[in-house]
């Protein structure tokens, strides 16, 4: 029986990228014959102080145990083939736990990451920790590795130039026992909506604007669903504090969902993952056409792309308006998850990861 040693930054079930990039296989993984161990840098009670202001001495030492534990896992896997690393096995300093277990422990190491990582992100809120992190390592990391799992194209381009045995595993949506449901689009109020966290918050700047002004002339709600509420002021605004336990039930509120995204190239390393929650639950979405946005929306079939604001106030008020189109599009949207982006669709491609 083949084993698989998960090193992952948070604890499980917690953290989207994890859920939705490889905590939904594990069932799957365990029906093909694979056994596996998960070790998480922090632990939970990190994970529940880790956005929070101040506590810097508890932060501090949760780091320390962190670290702590990741020695130990050096010792754990020696039963192990396969090593998958999220990320990055440790958040700060330089990649020592990568290069032990590729170099020395000779496991086959498979690296999985979502995001432009090896490029610098700094916000306000993560300033001291970005200044901590070993951005360079990701080069390395994919040099080592035995596969490489990333989230799309782009990303995959930059992992090709280090490594030959690169698989584009997108991030998926389990459309058969978590987003299993369809949007009743026959609501008296609609609802445009917006998920995401604080760190990309900062997007939804070039539709305040657009919504401003169609507030003028339409009735709607503008909810964005959140782990903090965002600065703007809008008339339409309802926010929602963001709930694993009522993630679906809340994103089942918006009839529109959107995702705007800055051209850069931080940018270009995002997984649709906004766009695919809207659409797995038949609604449309209305994107920006940056990175693999343009493969996942197929404009004006299950959704719209906007290059400017004239699109996107186009598009929004088209939808404000028709309620057949909500509902036409929402149908291929689903189809097109269930399709490309659903766990039923990627299983195979996932298990290749550790053939």
């Amino acid at each position: 029986m083949k084993k698989i040693y998960f090193l992952m930054p948070y604890p499980l079930g917690e953290a989207p990228s994890q859920r939705f990039r490889f905590e939904q296989y594990l069932d799957i993984l365990q029906k093909n014959g694979y056994q596996y161990h998960l070790s998480s840098f922090l632990d939970i009670d990190a994970w529940n102080i880790l956005y929070k202001p101040g506590r810097h001495i508890q932060k501090a030492i949760k780091i320390l145990s962190g670290f702590v534990r990741r020695i130990g896992d050096l010792f754990s896997m020696s039963g192990y083939e396969y090593v998958f690393i999220h990320r990055e096995a440790a958040p700060i300093g330089p990649p020592v736990f990568e290069w032990a277990i590729a170099k020395v422990l000779r496991k086959k190491v498979i690296y999985d990451f979502d995001d432009a990582i090896w490029l610098p992100n700094t916000s306000d809120n993560n300033r001291i920790a970005s200044s901590l992190k070993w951005h360079s390592k990701v080069s390395s990391i994919c040099r080592w590795s035995y596969k490489v799992s990333c989230g799309n194209a782009y990303l995959a381009d930059y992992a090709h130039q280090f490594n030959k045995n690169v698989i584009v595993n997108p991030t998926t949506i389990d459309t058969g026992s978590y987003h299993n449901r369809i949007k009743d689009q026959h609501t008296p109020t609609l609802t445009i909506g917006w998920t995401g966290t604080h760190s990309t918050i900062q997007y939804l700047d070039m539709i305040v604007p657009v919504l401003e002004k169609l507030e003028l002339k339409y009735n709607f709600v503008f909810m964005v669903i959140s782990n903090s509420p965002p600065s703007f002021k809008l008339r339409s605004l309802q926010y929602i504090k963001w709930s694993k336990d009522t993630e679906v039930d809340d994103l089942l509120k918006f009839n529109i969902g959107i995702m705007p995204l800055t051209d850069d190239p931080w940018a270009k390393g995002k997984c649709g993952f906004k766009a695919l929650q809207y659409m797995s639950l038949g609604i449309p979405a209305l994107v920006s056409p940056v990175g693999v946005n343009v493969s996942i929306v197929d404009d004006g079939m299950n959704g719209m792309i906007c290059n400017n604001t004239n699109d996107w106030e186009r598009a929004i008020e088209l939808l404000i308006n028709s309620r057949e189109l909500n509902i036409s599009m929402g149908i291929e949207a689903r189809k097109k998850v269930e399709a490309s982006y659903s766990v039923s669709s990627n299983s195979q491609n996932f298990i290749s990861l550790f053939q």
